[in-house]
């Protein structure tokens, strides 16, 4: 049985094991409960992040408090409480526990822990914590293999803030995407493999479905759809793909602007009007499952799909806490925290078996 995660404000560093350094893995959030208060009060911290919208405050916190979240709240809730689970809650908080608990154990010397953008345990808790233990060094991981000002940016965002308060800052490093890193490549291959090898079907066609940003925002020079193409174009070398056999596309549009495109519902749509029947959809973006993997494609895209006239849409397994996950961000984290984490692998160059 899964287990729910400690509240924030038992995580705790031990008094008899001080540690120098600390790897913070830095996630999107989630609401702390899936009913209207808990989604308004998320949803609020998120959508007035300026990172998130770009929109000046003067025309778009009135729009947000007055029109999105009165409404907006009760139709995420609905959606949240068909993922929650009894036991562990929100997914995306359980697997991000999980990716600290086995890095954690994969580097005894190191303190690892995990922190939220919007929502708990937030940045600011975890990083006032670390450096009242004694912390002096800090490799932040971003949990976003590609960049965005939206995700990467905000996350940084977050902890900048707190440094800023702290009369004594840590050493700072930051893990930078991993977009095209082997390891990152190779573990999202082996899962997607492992979810093949589970299906009583073969797949017609596999979409690699990543979250959208607005098309202005690449404009104006987010590197995201690039690293996203490139991250692309290495699984499906990897997994030896035809060209027919695979489309790249972007869910999740939110407002009325043009976000980057194709939307991964018109391509299944498309797909099904063409007689493709059997779709899998790999989540290459995300690295752990959520509400956008989980109930948006694993629900509303398959809905649309089969209305549309396919038969069978697989929502692929993001990497949670799958072993070659692990043992990939333990490599990238070894690889940026060289000379840091010395002192703590005992010689070790390599990620643990």
């Amino acid at each position: 049985m899964r287990r729910r995660p400690e509240p924030a404000a038992s995580l705790h560093l031990s008094a008899s094991r001080p540690a120098a350094t600390a790897i913070l893995l830095l996630q999107l959030g989630t609401p702390a409960r899936p009913d209207y208060g808990g989604v308004f009060a998320y949803l609020r911290q998120f959508l007035s992040d300026r990172r998130v919208v770009e929109a000046p405050r003067w025309l778009w916190l009135p729009l947000l408090y007055l029109r999105i979240l009165p409404f907006r709240a009760g139709a995420s809730a609905a959606k949240y409480r068909r993922i929650w689970n009894p036991q562990s809650g929100s997914p995306l908080l359980y697997y991000t526990q999980r990716q600290a608990e086995e890095l954690q154990r994969r580097l005894p010397q190191a303190v690892v822990r995990f922190a939220m953008t919007y929502g708990r345990p937030s940045v600011a808790e975890v990083v006032t914590e670390l450096i009242a233990q004694g912390v002096e060094r800090l490799l932040a991981v971003p949990l976003y293999p590609q960049y965005s000002a939206t995700t990467t940016a905000a996350a940084t965002d977050a902890l900048f803030r707190v440094l800023l308060r702290l009369r004594r800052v840590p050493a700072l490093r930051i893990v930078p995407p991993y977009y095209d890193h082997p390891a990152y490549l190779e573990a999202m291959v082996a899962v997607i493999r492992q979810d093949w090898q589970r299906l009583e079907w073969e797949p017609e066609h596999v979409v690699f479905s990543y979250h959208g940003i607005p098309q202005k925002y690449a404009q104006r020079g987010d590197p995201y759809a690039q690293q996203v193409v490139r991250t692309t174009r290495e699984l499906v070398r990897r997994l030896q793909l035809p060209r027919d056999r695979w489309t790249l596309a972007f869910q999740s549009r939110f407002g009325r602007s043009p976000w980057l495109k194709p939307y991964t519902d018109d391509v299944l749509q498309a797909l099904a009007r063409r007689g493709i029947r059997r779709v899998y959809v790999a989540l290459p973006g995300f690295t752990a499952d959520c509400l956008e993997t989980i109930d948006e494609i694993g629900r509303e895209s398959r809905e649309l799909f089969e209305h549309a006239g396919g038969e069978l849409l697989y929502n692929g397994t993001c990497l949670n806490d799958h072993p070659q996950w692990i043992a990939a961000l333990e490599q990238i984290i070894r690889e940026e925290g060289c000379g840091w984490l010395a002192e703590t692998d005992q010689g070790r160059t390599g990620p643990s078996s």
